[in-house]
This record gives C-alpha cells, structure tokens and sequence, in this order.
C-alpha cells in the first residue's frame, strides 16, 4: 500500500480501480507535509494511517493538491480536506470552480458509470469552500518546511492540468500529461509508457509542448499518477511523443466513414501490443487486453472526439 522513495517521497495505493492503478504522494519536509493527488473517499483513510504510522501530525498537513479535476485525480479532495483541518487545496484556474462546485463533475461520472458504480468509486463528493483554495498560475511556487515546490501549466491532456516540479527530488509529479506506465510494463529496458487521451479536452500538439517544457528542467524522475515513480531519459520522451504523432496520423489515415470507436479501439489496441514487445515484454494478448481494457476504451474515445471537434473547427 506505501512504498517510499528517496528525499521523504512515499508513494501510496490508492486501492481506486484496483492495486497499483492510481496513485497519490505524500511529501515531507520538517514535521510538515503535503499531497499530491487525492484518489477518492477511501484514500483518505489511508492518507491519515501514514500519517499515523510517520508520527506526523494532521494539523501540519498544508498542501493538497489534485493535477487537474478528473475524479482519478481530484475524487478524494473534499475527504482530505475534511480530514485535514490547516490543509488548503491547490488547484488549477480552470479546475477551481469544479471544486468549489462539484455539480458537474459529478453529473459527467455518473453519465459514464451508472448512479451505483459511480457512488461505489466516489462515495459523496462535498462542495469545498472557496477560502479553502490556492488557484496555481503558471510559474507559481509554494514553500512548505524546506521544500519548494513550482507549478506549470501543462494542458494537452485537459486544459486544467498542471505539473508539480519537485526542487529537492529534481522530479515531475506529473498527473496524466507524461503518460500511464503500470508495473507489469517495467523491465530491464525500463518503463514502457503510453499517453493518455480524453474524451473531451485531448489536444496533441497542446501535449507534446508540455512534454517538452517539462523535459526542459532536465527532470531525474517521473512520479506517475499511474503508477509510480519512473526513471527519465530523454529518448522516454521522444518515445511518448512519437507515439501521440502515431495517433493523430492513426486517425488521419482512415476514412470519415471509418472512424468509429470499433474500428479505431482496434487499430489503438494493435499499435499499443505492439509497442509494448518493441520493449521487450512478453505478455499474451489476453492478458494485454485485460490490463490495458479500460485505457484503450477511454483512449479511443479521445481519440475520436479530438476528431471530431477539429473537425468542427473548435
């Protein structure tokens, strides 16, 4: 459930979606301490018996921060929150109002879930007061013991999405926009990583730039929201932007009356096993399918949803 890392970074499993699905970070730095990322409601719980088990004191939390507002990444705020007591969110300046009011997010996940799964994943999502908030623009840094920590604009993913730039760590904690890499991807060649779409706000080129900006700062480490920290070199980012130019090009090379999410899930899925034994993994196709069902399925709805909103001109 907790794996800690060097410079006082410990990983916890969320439990959302599964073992080693989503991840969030506790960081500490003389007695105080801040998250990164929330889960959902169980989190936490698991949050505070780190907390519990570092003699580290709640009151001495100060920092939450969701990446940006998709509930895998912000579902757990309002819990923590509650939890915490001196704790203030951080958020992007397009996420805030979603905190302030869940209303929609809400509404979208139990859309896709169904009333039952999504109140099984997210328990009930509370409104968090405004006074509660930090709004992070780009290039702002917050300080908590010794530990500085800047905040980048990186849409592509979502235009509410930024980074965390760890000084001490010389890491990204880097939500969506550096990718997914789960374990069972990690060999001797290192970690295979894909991108992740979404079915609203995908913008490729919009993510590449990220992806480099964030390569600019000559980064040591990844701390993936999914999952886990990863080793950084730059071909690991030349790899991750080749393969957001195979989407576009994927799409570009079909037929309007071809784009559909069968035809386009199978195309994803194809190129995404086969990138996966260019790294060296050996892993059957079912279980491919299996690990990888849910990513190829969102994956393919950004996808053709991107499409269609470039079609439109928006």
């Amino acid at each position: 459930m907790y794996q800690s890392l060097p410079f006082q970074i410990t990983v916890i499993d969320t439990g959302l979606m599964g073992s080693e699905v989503a991840a969030c970070y506790l960081l500490e730095s003389d007695g105080e301490s801040a998250i990164i990322e929330t889960g959902n409601y169980a989190t936490a719980e698991r949050v505070l018996n780190l907390l519990e088990q570092r003699q580290l004191s709640k009151e001495k939390v100060r920092f939450i921060i969701p990446t940006h507002v998709h509930l895998d990444h912000s579902g757990g705020a309002s819990s923590l929150i509650d939890a915490l007591p001196n704790a203030q969110l951080v958020i992007h300046p397009r996420g805030a109002r979603h905190m302030i009011d869940p209303t929609k997010l809400i509404a979208g996940a139990t859309a896709v879930y169904g009333e039952a799964k999504f109140h099984e994943l997210y328990g009930n999502i509370s409104p968090i007061d405004e006074d509660r908030l930090i709004i992070a623009e780009d290039c702002d840094t917050l300080t908590f013991g010794n530990r500085r920590l800047l905040f980048r604009n990186t849409p592509g993913h979502a235009s509410h999405h930024f980074c965390i730039w760890d000084e001490l760590s010389s890491g990204w904690f880097s939500g969506d926009t550096f990718g997914i890499s789960y374990r069972q991807f990690l060999n001797e060649n290192g970690s295979y990583l894909f991108p992740t779409t979404t079915p609203v706000q995908f913008d490729p080129e919009a993510l590449i730039t990220s992806i480099k900006l964030m390569m600019n700062y000559q980064p040591k480490k990844m701390y993936l929201t999914h999952f886990g920290a990863i080793d950084i070199k730059p071909s690991t980012a030349t790899k991750l932007c080749i393969q957001i130019d195979d989407y576009v090009a994927m799409i570009d090379s079909q037929e309007e009356s071809n784009i559909t999410h069968k035809s386009i899930h199978s195309l994803l899925s194809d190129y995404t096993y086969q990138k996966m034994l260019e790294h060296g993994l050996a892993m059957s196709v079912e279980k491919f399918e299996k690990l990888m069902a849910m990513d190829l399925n969102l994956n393919t709805q950004g996808l053709i949803v991107w499409h269609e909103r470039r079609k439109a001109g928006r």
